[in-house]
C-alpha cells in the first residue's frame, strides 16, 4: 500500500451543477456536483487567465450541507483527489470542508467542515 502523502487541494469555484442527494446502501448520504474555476494566476512572471471543472463529492453529514446549495453559488471547496473509479481515472475532488462565499462584501461567510470520526 502506498504511503501517505499531501494531497490537499483548495479551490475558489461556482457551483455548476448539483446532483441530487443519494445515500449508499448503508444509509450514508452523498452530494456531487460540478464546480467551474475562473481566475487569472501568475506563471513565470506573465499573467495567465486559467479555467477548469472539476467533479466534487462530500459524503455523510457534508453531502447534506452540499445539497443544500444551488447552481451559481460561490463556495471555497477544501479536500483531496482521488480517481473517479477503478475504471475512469478522471480525478474527483472529495469535500472536506466547504465555505460559502456569498455574503463576504457584507462581513458574512458560512464555513463548514466535518471532522472525520476516529
Amino acid at each position: 500500500m502506498a504511503e501517505p502523502g499531501a494531497n490537499e487541494l483548495r479551490l475558489d469555484a461556482r457551483i455548476a451543477e448539483m446532483l441530487p442527494l443519494r445515500r449508499t446502501p448503508a444509509g450514508v448520504p452523498i452530494a456531487a456536483c460540478g464546480l467551474a474555476h475562473e481566475s487569472k494566476q501568475d506563471e513565470g512572471g506573465i499573467a495567465r487567465d486559467v479555467s477548469v471543472e472539476l467533479q466534487a463529492v462530500a459524503v455523510g453529514e457534508l453531502a447534506s450541507v452540499l445539497a443544500g446549495a444551488s447552481p451559481g453559488m460561490r463556495i471555497r471547496a477544501t479536500g483531496f483527489l482521488a480517481a473517479k473509479s477503478l475504471r475512469s481515472r478522471m480525478p474527483v475532488l472529495h469535500l472536506s470542508k466547504i465555505e460559502f462565499l456569498e455574503g463576504n462584501e457584507n462581513g458574512f461567510q458560512a464555513q463548514v467542515e466535518v471532522q472525520e470520526k476516529g
